[in-house]
């Protein structure tokens, strides 16, 4: 793109540097907030994870009796006593982002026959909620990660714009229009003398005659 050389667009290539490095470390701290975030977010899912996997393990051994006993058949399976009424969030604003937060999961009341169930039954469909409580835990997570990796991208994107493109460019605009401008007042200068010069040459002239 050619550019005016010209006192007033040296003014505005100035102007525009000042902006562009007045933004650049405020864009480069909402990219390391970002980061951060999203490595915390990415972390908190590996210890839901492993707490997940703990809560199926100790409920291994419920399983296992339950799937021994043949008076229960597909529809009387404990898991269908488990049913998520709702999955409650909130919202936070991170780095100027609005992302999801995991308040609470609501089940629905069921009522089951204590005669057919087995005493641990209670146990077990804690068990399995905290199970289902995990697995919403990480899908709001996974959706807050999401939309912070967007804007992390978009935040890149510009960091990268101002540090290789647009800083360098109103630099080397600057620098352009400065010694073009630089090289016009000489030229002013050195016409001025010769002029000057001419002039008295003149004078000169005019007396001996």
């Amino acid at each position: 793109m050619r550019i005016k050389l010209t006192k007033n667009e040296l003014k505005k290539q100035k102007d525009s540097l000042k902006q562009f490095e007045r933004y650049l470390p405020t864009l480069a701290m909402k990219k390391q907030q970002l980061q951060i975030v999203i490595f915390d977010a990415y972390k908190e899912i590996e210890e839901i994870r492993k707490a997940q996997k703990k809560a199926k393990d100790s409920l291994s051994s419920w399983i296992a009796v339950y799937a021994s006993n043949r008076l229960l058949n597909d529809d009387e399976s404990i898991i269908n006593l488990v049913k998520i009424k709702e999955i409650k969030k909130t919202h936070s604003n991170v780095a100027g982002v609005v992302v999801p937060i995991f308040s609470s999961l609501e089940f629905e009341s069921l009522r089951y026959d204590l005669d057919i169930y087995p005493l641990w039954v209670d146990s077990a469909l804690e068990a399995l909620k905290n199970i289902a409580k995990y697995t919403a835990m990480v899908k709001t997570l996974e959706e807050e990660i999401a939309l912070l990796e967007t804007e992390l991208r978009i935040t890149s994107q510009r960091v990268n714009l101002f540090e290789k493109v647009k800083i360098p460019e109103a630099k080397d605009n600057i620098k352009k229009i400065n010694i073009y401008l630089q090289d016009q007042s000489t030229q002013a200068v050195v016409r001025g003398k010769i002029a000057k010069k001419k002039k008295g040459g003149k004078s000169y002239d005019s007396e001996d005659a």
